[in-house]
């Protein structure tokens, strides 16, 4: 983790593809390099392969194209396994490497990869596919009333990797936008959770105490939690009165390896923390009030994005990717909101005081996700201009885009007065810790998790 250089900004689709492929090239006896697959518009997407071990670890970056911070890690990472003996003897392994599944996506997002790395910078230039656009949520599934079998081509590339490596460990590499660190895995894993929870620390990340991404989530340890699942999401929204199949896409890609007792890990590392999301200190809001409050704010959200979506709805022609997120965003997602609602009503575990971090969880950490989405609402107008189809409705509904954005992102700084830009090698280096930590755990020697340091020295590296 020391190793880990500073960066200055996150590397685009093109320099993560020529990087494994410079490895390649330069350690030919180390390092392979294959063609996997074929994104949507194209784009070849190769995997790089290092090692002679029976037992298969795959990580793949970007299965959600605005979460490049695993793709720094597989950059790194591919080249510290060619240049290090040690970490290729961790075990009997052969790495498998993939820097990016949705090239597509990914380049939609490269407009905030160098910065100013701001919330409002980051919403500006966001972008995050519609649930069926998603690679990592498009694998095949029928579970009651449900059934999805329209896998994206990249989600079949993936399906074909883990069916030919059958991989012991698997990460897919996700991040959070806003908040501390957290992890899901496939199972229990006691030996590891002291450690999961140590690595943050020697980067002085703080963990994530909050509200986590849903309800139904099932916790293991703190800020540790079991893999979610699509089956999970159907059951917590049928009992909550929610259609299921309104709303549902596919599975992911934990669920498809599951039948190779693959063990998945995730760790969302966020770009931007705040001294609340790990602080417990009871204060005087009951959690559900915090939680319909930031139920009600989304609606406020969902409302303003809709009427402007409605004003332009008939005169868009562009068709982009942007639109299918906002109508994705205003449709699907209001029903998971009604689901949640209704849970936070009646659930026993809602009636207690809310933590510093439960607040923050549903007060600013909902504004900082609701900016995302009106920020790809702005662009979605923008990109009908572009191409010549300004409108009046158009172009008016740009105006109201952009003065409401405006103002939401001004709200939201005026809450984070001791908001906090994470530096990237930081981010960088606790996936890494908690990779190799697994890795390590699962399928080399055990010594190597248990003599480990209380604290790292990186001043080294500053933030």
């Amino acid at each position: 983790m020391r190793q880990i250089p500073q960066m200055d900004r996150f590397l685009t689709v093109d320099e993560l593809s020529a990087g494994i492929a410079a490895l390649a090239e330069q350690f030919p006896d180390l390092a392979r390099l294959r063609r996997v697959g074929t994104s949507r518009l194209g784009e070849p997407i190769h995997m790089l392969s290092v090692g002679q071990g029976s037992k298969n670890v795959f990580l793949f970056a970007c299965p959600h194209p605005n979460e490049p911070i695993g793709a720094m890690l597989v950059h790194h990472l591919s080249r510290t396994l060619c240049q290090d003996a040690s970490i290729r003897e961790l075990g009997d392994v052969t790495w498998h490497l993939i820097p990016c599944v949705d090239p597509d996506g990914t380049r939609l997002n490269e407009g905030w990869f160098a910065g100013p790395f701001t919330p409002r910078n980051y919403a500006r230039h966001f972008y995050r596919p519609a649930s069926h656009e998603q690679v990592e949520w498009t694998f095949p599934i029928s579970y009651k009333r449900h059934y999805f079998d329209r896998a994206l081509p990249e989600t079949q590339m993936l399906m074909r990797v883990i069916d030919e490596l059958q991989p012991a460990v698997m990460v897919s590499l996700h991040n959070a936008g806003f908040g501390g660190v957290y992890y899901y895995i496939t199972r229990e894993a006691p030996a590891l959770y002291d450690l999961l929870h140590r690595i943050p620390e020697w980067e002085g990340l703080p963990l994530n105490l909050g509200e986590p991404e849903v309800p139904y989530a099932r916790l293991l340890a703190p800020a540790i939690y079991g893999t979610l699942g699509t089956k999970d999401t159907y059951d917590y929204l049928e009992s909550n009165g929610v259609d299921p199949t309104a709303t549902l896409s596919g599975a992911s890609s934990d669920e498809y390896a599951r039948k190779y007792g693959t063990f998945s890990l995730i760790i969302e590392v966020a770009y931007y923390d705040d001294p609340r999301v790990n602080d417990s200190t009871p204060t005087n809001t009951r959690r559900r009030d915090a939680i319909l409050r930031g139920l009600d704010l989304n609606a406020e959200a969902s409302r303003a994005i809709e009427a402007i979506y409605g004003s332009v709805a008939r005169d868009l022609r562009g068709h982009s990717p942007f639109e299918t997120s906002v109508r994705w965003w205003i449709e699907a997602l209001g029903a998971s909101r009604e689901a949640e609602r209704q849970w936070a009503e009646r659930a026993a575990e809602t009636d207690r005081p809310a933590t510093v971090a439960e607040l923050f969880s549903s007060n600013e950490q909902v504004q900082f996700y609701r900016l995302l989405w009106l920020g790809m609402a702005v662009r979605m107008l923008e990109g009908e201009i572009a191409i010549g189809n300004g409108t009046p409705a158009i172009r008016q509904g740009l105006v109201e885009a952009r003065q409401t954005f405006d103002e939401w992102a001004t709200r939201l700084e005026s809450t984070l007065p001791n908001l906090r830009v994470v530096p990237i090698r930081s981010l960088v280096a606790v996936q890494l810790g908690a990779v190799l930590a697994t890795v390590s755990h699962l399928l080399g020697d055990d010594s190597k998790v248990e003599d480990i340091p209380e604290s790292l020295d990186v001043t080294a590296h500053p933030a």
